[in-house]
């Protein structure tokens, strides 16, 4: 987890961008200043250590000064105090600790417990003869300096076994020399170098503040809350509001990118606006089509069913007029073969009009259906009778397969029974003499009946399978076909299998048939 992720850090940093600079900035300022302000501070320590170690050894070489005066006949100076009076032993500001041949320091109740240690210190370590540092004692700063002292060829002039003064080795330690010095005099100097150390620090911390408060007003919040005004302003809806920002540097191409976005941003609502108006102007004008078309496909459903009405009132005069001099008027054989062809051509242009007017009727929605319960069995063989005198003409073999498991149906008979007529009737037409015809009946699932005629006929291609449902559409159009019709046998029995709430599927193959299967919803009483 990274520093910023902390929980504590979450909720000590705030959310504010310039609350967030103030505060990094601050403690940047602090850390940097502590650290170049500790670089003096212990310059400043190393000079008073300096200073001390500086002033106890003057101190030390006037002792041994006037230690060797006195060791040559001259008379030694007695120090006094301020008052005239003699200074005493353990008020001396200079004080002597002999060590013994076997390095033991005698117990001597001037000398400190810290001095005696010190000098302990000195003589086990053997790298540095003297030693300062600085303590309180009575509220008053005390500089301690120790220095070892050696026997050197000046002390054994008087220090042999022929002289008078104890014996030495040379360049053993015979003593310490410990020196207390008074901080007073150096003391305030430090102590004001220290003051005006923090003193400068706390300026200079307090300058770069206020520096990096007005640099960062000017610099980075400033442009900030501009480009914040502006975002506002389009996040309101206003686009014709630009950025001004003058800086010469991000900020300045931050805000012409978003100017430039604006631009293109507006540019782009205002194409969207013209294409909006040519759609809704476009939609307007098909809208106004597709009612005049509306009104003109009803008026020619409503002129062809009108019109085939009528039709069929001459034509079924023509048609019995024909009968009756086929019949009895008419004695020359030719004359009764031209009464013969008017009968069968009526009879093609009656079936014609017929089937027109129930085409009429599907589109304009003036079929009524008649729903009663239907028994699929007895429709099939029925249909199969009506047709065996065309079947057993062209010695076709019809079948009959109805599963004995469908149950009774809520559908209009009449419906069911054109669209299987027209089927089947297709099926008589395009299989040759001698083929095979199947009616065959079954449940796919619980809820659908599916009645299929099956033939040997000559088969459809795949890419005519949809036409063949277009009115008015036959495969072989030319006229010199041998079969008759109108093309809109497969048009009314979609159109009719439709309003029974079913479908009219097809499967195909050139030169191997054809199955039309017609599927019809199984509606219960209850339902």
């Amino acid at each position: 987890m990274r520093f910023k992720d902390l929980p504590f850090v979450k909720k000590l940093m705030p959310e504010s961008l310039a609350a967030k600079c103030r505060l990094l900035f601050g403690l940047a300022i602090v850390i940097v200043l502590v650290i170049a302000l500790l670089i003096p501070y212990f310059w400043m320590s190393r000079l008073t250590q300096k200073s001390i170690t500086d002033a106890g050894s003057a101190v030390a070489d006037t002792l041994f000064e006037r230690h060797f005066r006195t060791a040559a006949g001259q008379v030694g100076f007695v120090r006094l105090k301020e008052s005239g009076e003699v200074l005493d032993a353990n008020e001396r500001m200079v004080k002597w600790m002999p060590i013994t041949a076997d390095g033991r320091l005698p117990d001597d109740p001037n000398i400190s417990d810290k001095q005696a240690d010190a000098i302990r210190k000195l003589l086990l370590t053997h790298i540095t003869d003297e030693l300062a540092w600085t303590q309180r004692k009575h509220g008053a700063v005390i500089k301690n300096y120790i220095k070892l002292v050696r026997a050197k060829s000046e002390c054994l002039k008087c220090h042999q076994e022929q002289g008078i003064a104890p014996a030495f080795n040379l360049d053993r330690p015979i003593g310490a020399i410990v020196v207390e010095l008074s901080g007073r005099d150096i003391n305030p100097t430090v102590l004001m170098n220290r003051v005006c150390i923090v003193a400068a620090g706390l300026l200079a911390g307090a300058g770069a503040i206020v520096a990096f408060y007005i640099i960062i007003q000017r610099i980075i919040l400033s442009p900030v809350r501009q480009l914040r005004a502006v975002v506002n302003n389009v996040d309101e809806g206003n686009l014709d509001t630009r950025c001004k920002i003058v800086t010469a540097d991000e900020f300045q191409r931050l805000g012409d990118a978003l100017n430039h976005m604006l631009d293109g941003l507006q540019q782009s609502q205002e194409k969207l606006r013209q294409a909006n108006k040519q759609l809704d102007d476009k939609i307007h004008e098909l809208s106004e089509r597709n009612i005049e078309l509306f009104k003109a496909n009803k008026l020619k459903s409503e002129f062809l069913a009108n019109m085939s009405h009528e039709f069929r009132t001459p034509l079924n005069a023509i048609l019995g007029f024909a009968e009756i001099l086929r019949d009895k008027g008419v004695a020359d054989e030719k004359n009764k073969r031209y009464a013969e062809n008017i009968i069968s051509s009526g009879r093609n242009l009656l079936a014609m009009i017929t089937d027109l007017l129930e085409l009429a009727k599907a589109e304009s929605g003036k079929i009524e259906l008649h729903i009663q319960k239907t028994n699929i069995q007895e429709l099939c063989s029925s249909l199969a009778a009506f047709f065996s005198p065309l079947t057993e003409k062209k010695r076709l073999n019809v079948k009959l397969n109805i599963a004995p498991s469908i149950p009774l149906i809520k559908t209009d008979p009449n419906k069911v029974q054109q669209i299987l007529y027209n089927l089947l009737s297709n099926a008589v037409k395009f299989t040759g003499e001698g083929g095979e015809i199947e009616v065959k009946a079954f449940m796919p699932d619980d809820n659908t009946v599916r009645i299929s005629v099956i033939d040997t006929g000559c088969g459809i291609a795949e890419e005519d399978m949809e036409k063949i449902f277009e009115k008015f559409r036959q495969l072989d159009g030319s006229i010199t076909r041998d079969e008759t019709g109108t093309g809109l046998g497969l048009a009314i029995c979609r159109e009719l299998a439709n309003l029974l709430a079913g479908k009219i599927t097809v499967q195909s193959r050139p030169g191997e048939g054809s199955t039309f299967s017609l599927d019809l919803p199984v509606v219960t009483n209850a339902e």
